[in-house]
């Protein structure tokens, strides 16, 4: 192995980011889902070759298919901007002027280093500054975001990111505590230990207003 390998293998071992933009190539979406769907395919049947697989048994006929499908129309449907939520607001005619938290989002996502899945919760809060923003709306961006090959450390930006920029105003927050499979199903295999991330943006950054935040996501939620 040479030392750029070892250099992406510990990168990739030590879920290191490299930006907190999602790492798209030049011309990205020249080509329709159909037709990435027709070369995921290909390439996942040479995979399943090499690895030895009988692709003519009636359980494997239909997996390099199955699998860019998923590809392309669900995990990493993220990755296109024709599928990112509409920004509608709306104004705060209640004139409520706390917090607003929305926990125990569910995030579903996939390490970018292993292709392996990463699952938790997210919560997620903002406060007015005379917009607001449906609830279902903040499960969408999380799930958006969440649906392309990621580190959390990105998607807890990007989450509070978008939102700074629907809501238009920096007092936004994001908590995400996360089990990552790349760590609890090969490597060190601990699968007990999850991954904890946090953005805090204007008044979150602030003691009492963050700790405000935090008391409210360890509420036990029971109905």
């Amino acid at each position: 192995m040479n030392q750029e390998e070892t250099l992406h293998d510990e990168i990739g071992d030590d879920h290191i980011a490299s930006s907190e933009h999602t790492p798209l190539r030049a011309g990205a979406f020249d080509r329709s889902d159909d037709e990435k769907i027709e070369s995921i395919k290909q390439d996942v049947e040479r995979i399943l070759y090499t690895l030895g697989m009988d692709l003519t048994d009636d359980s494997m006929k239909g997996t390099p298919n199955r699998v860019a499908k998923m590809f392309v129309k669900e995990i990493f449907g993220g990755l296109n901007p024709k599928k990112k939520p509409s920004s509608s607001t709306f104004d705060n005619n209640y004139k409520y002027g706390e917090m607003l938290v929305e926990k125990n989002i569910t995030v579903y996502s996939t390490c970018e280093h292993h292709l392996l899945p990463i699952i938790g919760r997210a919560h997620v809060a903002y406060i007015s500054n005379g917009k607001v923003v449906g609830l279902s709306k903040m499960n969408r961006i999380v799930d958006y975001y969440a649906k392309r090959p990621q580190v959390q450390e990105r998607l807890t930006i990007q989450i509070v990111n978008e939102l700074k920029r629907v809501l238009n105003t920096e007092d936004v927050a994001c908590v995400m505590d996360a089990k990552h499979l790349c760590v609890n199903s090969r490597g060190i295999r601990d699968i007990e230990s999850s991954t904890v991330t946090a953005e805090f943006g204007g008044r979150f950054k602030e003691d009492k207003v963050r700790r405000e935040f935090l008391d409210y996501i360890k509420l036990d939620t029971q109905f």
